[in-house]
Order: C-alpha cells, then sequence, then structure tokens
C-alpha cells in the first residue's frame, strides 16, 4: 500500500477583536497606519498599579449586548468569552461558512480548537463576591460555568453548530499561535476537514495583576500610553498588558478549492516545543537553545532555507526576552545585519494581550502577506544597545512599509513556562 498523501493546509477565514481595531476591516487599517490601541485605564491608577495603561478593544456596550442578544447568550458577562465568540463569528462568516441556528444537525465536518488562559476572569470575580456576600442572594448558575477554561470552545460551537472535537488549549503566550500547529497537524495528516483555531483573553486588574506583582509591566510611560510598548527599544521597561480575541478558519486545501472559498494564505509547516526550564531557562525567561531549536525544526518542517523569510512577526514585548528573541533568530539562522529579513512587533501597538496574542499576530501577519506591507514596530527606535550592532536599523521599521512584495511570514510565540511556537505562512498564488 502506498504512503498517503499528505493535505495542503490554507486559511480560509479571520476574524479579530483587538485593542486598535474590531473588526478585520478596522484592524487592517490600523496595521496600515502603525495606530496604537494602549490607553490609560483609571482602574489600574486608583489600584496604585506601576503600569497603569492596556491595550482594551474598543467595544460599546450596545454592540456586546445585540451580539449576545443574536445567540441567546444575554447571561455572559466574561469579556474573553465575548472577543473570542466576536472574532469566531467573524471568521467563520469571512470564510463563506453558513450559520444555522435552526438546524436540528451538528456540522460534522468542523472542529473546534480555541484557547485562552484567564478568560474566566469576571465569572471567578463574581462567585468570590457571592461566596464573601451576606445577602444571601440566588447565584446565576450560568455565570459560573463561563470560569471554565474551556468555557470559549463550548461557546462558539453552540453558536456555529460545530460536530466535530471541540477544545480548548492553553499555554500562556504561545496559546493561540499553538492552535494554528495542532489543527495544522490534524487536518495535514489526519484528514480534518476544516478547524476554527483562536484564542482570547480577559481585559482587567484581576487578568494583569499578577504581572505587575512580578515587576514584568511597563512602567515610566503612563502619561504617554502610545510610548509604553518599546519592543526592540532602549525606553523598554516591561510589557503593556492587554486583552482581545482572534480567530481563523483553517481548512485543508481540497475543501477549500471545493467550496470555491478565498484563501488567504497556506501554512506551509512549524514546529512547538519546550526548553524545558533547563539551563539558561526559566517560568519567565526562555531557554534560547529551546527556541532555536524550535525555529530550526520549523523551517525543516517548512522545507525552506532563512534567505526565504520575508518578514518576522516577533513575539517581541517589550522585555529583556527581546534580547534573547533575536539572538534566538540569529543563531537559528546565521542571519545578521542586512542580511537579517524584516523584524516587527505587533505589541508595539496594541501591547501584550496574553493567551489572544498568537492568534491576532497571526492574523495580523496574514494580512501583511497577502496585501504586500509591513506595519511598523512603534518606539522601538533608537534600538537597544544589545541588539542595534546586529540588526541593520532599517530591518525594524519606524513607519509602515507599503507595497512591498512578501512570500513567507514566520511567527514566533513564546510562553510563560518556557514554551515555544514557530509557524510559517506563505502567500497564496493560487
Amino acid at each position: 500500500m502506498g504512503k498517503k498523501k499528505a493535505n495542503r493546509v490554507v486559511i480560509t477565514g479571520m476574524g479579530v477583536v483587538s485593542p486598535n481595531g474590531v473588526g478585520k476591516k478596522q484592524f487592517m487599517a490600523a496595521l496600515r497606519k502603525g495606530k496604537s490601541g494602549i490607553a490609560f485605564q483609571p482602574e489600574l491608577e486608583q489600584l496604585g498599579y506601576r503600569c497603569q495603561v492596556a491595550g482594551v478593544p474598543p467595544l460599546k456596550g450596545a454592540a456586546i449586548r445585540e451580539f449576545l442578544a443574536r445567540f441567546q447568550m444575554e447571561e455572559v458577562i466574561s469579556s474573553g468569552i465575548i472577543y473570542g465568540c466576536m472574532a469566531a463569528v467573524e471568521a467563520w462568516e469571512d470564510a463563506g461558512l453558513p450559520i444555522n441556528t435552526n438546524s436540528s444537525d451538528p456540522d460534522i465536518d468542523s472542529s473546534c480548537i480555541f484557547g485562552t488562559g484567564s478568560n474566566g476572569a469576571e465569572a471567578t470575580i463574581y462567585q468570590i463576591e457571592h461566596a464573601e456576600s451576606a445577602m444571601g442572594e440566588k447565584l446565576n448558575p450560568s455565570i459560573p460555568l463561563q470560569s471554565l477554561n474551556n468555557a470559549v470552545s463550548i461557546y462558539i460551537a453552540y453558536m456555529l453548530g460545530l460536530g466535530g472535537q471541540v477544545t480548548s488549549n492553553a499555554s500562556a503566550c504561545s496559546t493561540g499561535t499553538e492552535g494554528l500547529m495542532m489543527a495544522y497537524d490534524k487536518i495535514r495528516y489526519r484528514n480534518e476537514k476544516r478547524i476554527l483555531v483562536g484564542s482570547s483573553e480577559s481585559k482587567g486588574a484581576f487578568v494583569w495583576s499578577p504581572f505587575d506583582a512580578m515587576f514584568a509591566t511597563a512602567q515610566d510611560h503612563n502619561k504617554h500610553p502610545e510610548k509604553a510598548s518599546c519592543p526592540l527599544g532602549e525606553s523598554a521597561t516591561g510589557f503593556v498588558p492587554g486583552a482581545g480575541g482572534g480567530a481563523l478558519v483553517v481548512e485543508s486545501l481540497d475543501s477549500a478549492l471545493e467550496r470555491g472559498a478565498h484563501i488567504y494564505a497556506e501554512i506551509i509547516g512549524g514546529h512547538i516545543n519546550s526548553g524545558g526550564q533547563r539551563g539558561d531557562g526559566s517560568m519567565t525567561i526562555g531557554n534560547v537553545h529551546g527556541m532555536i531549536r524550535c525555529i530550526q525544526m520549523a523551517m525543516i518542517s517548512a522545507g525552506i532555507k532563512p534567505e526565504e523569510i520575508d518578514l518576522i512577526s516577533g513575539h517581541l514585548t517589550s522585555t529583556i526576552g527581546d534580547i534573547i528573541e533575536i539572538r534566538s533568530w540569529i543563531s537559528a539562522t546565521g542571519l545578521m545585519g542586512d542580511a537579517f529579513p524584516y523584524i516587527n512587533s505587533t505589541k508595539s501597538m496594541i501591547g501584550h494581550s496574553l493567551s489572544a496574542s498568537g492568534s491576532i499576530e497571526s492574523i495580523a501577519s496574514i494580512m501583511q502577506l497577502e496585501n504586500n506591507f509591513i506595519h511598523p514596530s512603534l518606539n522601538a527606535h533608537p534600538l537597544h544597545q544589545d541588539i542595534a550592532p546586529y540588526i541593520a536599523a532599517e530591518k525594524i521599521p519606524s513607519k509602515p512599509i507599503l507595497n512591498h512584495n512578501l512570500d513567507i511570514v514566520a511567527k514566533l510565540s513564546l510562553g510563560f513556562g518556557d514554551v515555544n511556537t514557530c509557524i510559517f505562512f506563505k502567500k497564496w498564488k493560487g
């Protein structure tokens, strides 16, 4: 018996709820302009946080109520679940797939991998306050369920009637990109037809407080929010916390062609690994050898050479980790100076949306790839002294680069716990 041919894997739909733009159209316009979505948060000032700025999606209450009412989900109070569900519906409809709420049969050809870190924040707070209250109010039974890690994927499956596997992964800041690689493997080698992939993160002090307590967040920028996130720059003092959601429809090429779907890009390979918190690795700082191995194995998986990479969408958080990340790319590819690919950080505009970051930034990567532009890395110049000698300054754009042909884009995500994911997107040329 001959070896079964592996399926090619493509992206056919995208949806996003980001601090600098809600929906694909707004997000794309913000990327092209280099628009920041980071703003001062009075709540964080009142709590005495060292970082009092954050990236929060500019969603109006009326828009949220209208969306929840459409699916009879008025009980949902978790911002992360709302972000994820809104992104998922946009991606599904963007892919030209139907939403039939009246059907009694599930869509057995469609699965969901939608991850999170702290989507249940508001539901958890509700339960704590209820437990501490002496008023004896009856607990709303629909709210505690929202504190479950997989609540977001359950709600998405309900809205779309998904009949395949429905699950939620959780790998900190690597969650969204990891989900894409999990879907890639299932479609390429296990004959899945279609998987809705994404990740989301709730907003607020309850989510961000651990990082502020760890002194991981930005300081000295509270009066200038748009200058607070400085990946690669000498002004970097820590990451700006954020929230949001991103969703992508990942599909076999045969399925996409059969239904005449628009194809945004092809996933050509990638890799997931861990540094094991050994050597120079720890819970918060990644093992450089693990990062190097992840990048190199991803290139082998994709069948590409380092010089074929046109753009790197870095993890780049505005912390000391940026230096380690750049060293990893240099060691993994052997490229530096003028030979180093263009590299940028979406977090410079929206902050670090934690578990949502990989999905949102993968969407940004694909938008740049399909539309031939490179969004700027805000506040990167002057470059950090440990980065400037190794990468030509023009490879880290401070302004948008338009009409620049891109063929292959790399997306790297690094998560707390020394976990890594690298994925490669290739332009779809029909």
